[in-house]
Order: C-alpha cells, then structure tokens, then sequence
C-alpha cells in the first residue's frame, strides 16, 4: 500500500522531503555512533574532536547530522498515515456495520445476557480477526515504523490490545471486546488525516482537523470508554457470576488502557491549550523534531551573550552610540552656550 498507493500520492500532493546535509564518513564516530551513544556528552566530544583531529564544533556537527540521518523522511511519515488512517476507517465502519443492529450496543447490560454460552456469529469472528491482525502487524513493524517519544507507551499498548483482543476471544468477552475496539476506532479515523494534511503543510484543515479529534479522543476515552467498558466489566457482570481469574485479568488489561488514555490526554489537552493561546496547532509532542546547523548558532549567540562578548549592535569602532538616528558626535560642535550646532 505505501510503496504503490501512498507514495505516488504524496508526491502528486506536493510533499517533499527535505534535502538533508550528510554526515561525512569517519569512521571513529560512526564506529561511536553504532555502538556506544548517540549523543555524547562533552568530554566524550572531546576526546572523539582528539582521536580524529577536528574541532568539538565539527564534531558536533557530525553527530547532529548523522542522527537527522536515521529520522524518518516526510514522505515515509506521510505514507504510514495514510495506511493507518485506511485501516482506521474500515475498521471503524466495519465495526458500525456489524453491531449496529446488536442489542449490547444500545443496552450494555446485554454484553453479559446468557453468558458464558453466547453464540460467536461469522462476522463478530471476521471483525476480531481484523482487528488483531492490524495489532500484531504493528508488532512486527516496531522496528521500521516512525519512533516517536512514546514508544514505549506505544508498546505497552499494542501488548495490552493484543492480550485483550486474544482473552477476550477465548474467554467468550466478546461482546464487550467489541464494543472496546469501536470506541478506539472513531478517534483514530481523525487522528491520521490530522497528520496528512499537516505533511502537506494546510496549516488550516490541520487544525481543524486537530480539534475535531481532540474532542473526539478526549469524550470517547475519558468518558464513553470508562461509563460503557470499564463500569459495565466492573459491576454490570457482577450480577450475572461471581468473579473468577478472568474477571480480574480483563479488568486489569482495561485499567492499563484507561491509564494511556489519561496519559495521551495530558499531551492533547496541552495541544489545545497552546492552540488557543498561539492560533495554530503546537508541534507534536510526541514526534523528535529534526536538528539543523542553525542551533549551532543559536547556542553560540547564547555563549556569548551569557559571557558578555555580544554587545549592543549599534556600538561602533570610534566608542560612540548612535540614538535615535542622531549623527555622530564628532559631527558636532559645541558652543559656549551649551548648544549644538550641526556640521
């Protein structure tokens, strides 16, 4: 799907990656790279700046660029959203078109009605199959998909879905499985095209886009999932059998969801306020921007001006301020008046 689907139709829509200065081939610091750290501190620096012969800046410099160089292209970004949001929309329909004519859906004391001895209709099976494939798959491209600051989070989530989706199926929840993976289905429809449009820099559908999906994320996770799923495992089955280990096993696997979603919602809820106070969407909080030789100078400027080598721009080399567009005093001549008089 990326390769034949998504990349022609980043390119027709105008992303293009940007052109990154590469790092030159030393090998001690690639050897360093690989092996040991990304991002060495100031004493390794100087010792790498020894053993190769070069400045602490130029080393620096290297290992700014060499880890730009393993950060994911804006066209591969561009390509896993439009693959997520594809499957997001399927599934969210899919998931629709399945349970909407379920009685559980609309009364959640049905999760439970006959229980454990719920017949597993074909396409319960086929939508549980599609949904776990999806999640295994995520899996298995942890490694090649884009990295972001919470990865580990990410992983703690994909581990929990998958042992949701797997007990839940084995010990009949299936019902109530359902309903858990349409409720995380309709805010994932907005947060990918949220990501599209912002690779293709329309600044103004982003945004939009963004608060449709805040709003979306933060009523589905922090109100309809905790009332329909986590109240409804917690008291609803109580009146139907006494806990036993799967009882506890789901409820635990929902309560580390619940706790993601608080997690997520504290980076959303930051978004929105840095919306509001600056009319745009903030960067993503959880992507790893990209570093450019500029911050060099950045922290130069900053060196200096902590050790008062900047001055002011408008001292010049004969000692004297120019204000306010005045002309220099050694254009001027006193009189004996105390006035001035212009030459």
């Amino acid at each position: 799907f990326c390769r034949a689907i998504a990349l022609p139709l980043s390119r027709k829509l105008g992303v293009r990656d940007k052109e990154r200065p590469k790092a030159q081939p030393i090998p001690i610091l690639e050897t360093f790279y690989s092996t040991r750290c990304k991002n060495p501190d100031e004493g390794e620096l100087i010792s790498l700046a020894e053993q190769c012969d070069l400045t602490v800046r130029k080393v620096e410099r290297w290992f700014r660029r060499r880890r730009n160089a393993d950060r994911p292209s804006l066209s591969k970004k561009f390509c896993e959203a439009c693959w997520r949001f594809t499957f997001y929309i399927i599934a969210f329909f899919t998931g629709l078109a399945v349970l909407y004519d379920k009685p559980w859906l609309w009364d959640h004391r049905e999760c439970w009605t006959g229980y454990p001895q719920q017949p597993l209709q074909p396409s319960l099976f086929w939508y549980y199959l599609l949904e776990l494939s999806f999640y295994w798959s995520l899996v298995f491209t942890l490694p090649f998909d884009v990295k972001r600051k919470d990865f580990k989070e990410q992983i703690v989530h994909h581990a929990a879905t998958i042992f949701l989706i797997s007990f839940s199926y084995c010990a009949n929840y299936i019902r109530i499985g359902t309903l858990v993976m349409v409720i995380h289905d309709a805010s994932d429809c907005f947060l990918e095209p949220t990501k599209i449009f912002n690779y293709m820099k329309w600044k103004k559908t982003c945004d939009s886009l963004f608060m449709i999906f805040s709003a979306v994320f933060l009523i589905s996770r922090l109100v309809v999932f905790p009332y329909t799923v986590l109240y409804n495992t917690y008291y609803y089955s109580m009146e139907i059998f006494q806990p036993f280990f799967g009882y506890y096993f789901v409820n635990a696997l929902l309560i580390i969801l619940q706790l993601l979603h608080v997690f997520w919602s504290c980076l959303i809820i930051h978004m929105v306020y840095k919306f509001f106070c600056q009319g745009t969407m903030d960067k993503d909080m959880r992507s790893d921007t990209e570093e450019s030789d500029k911050d060099e100078e950045r922290e130069n400027i900053r060196e200096k001006e902590k050790n008062g080598i900047v001055y002011f721009s408008n001292i010049t080399s004969n000692n004297y301020i120019q204000r306010n567009g005045a002309e220099p005093l050694k254009n001027r001549t006193h009189l004996t008046n105390g006035h001035v008089k212009e030459r």
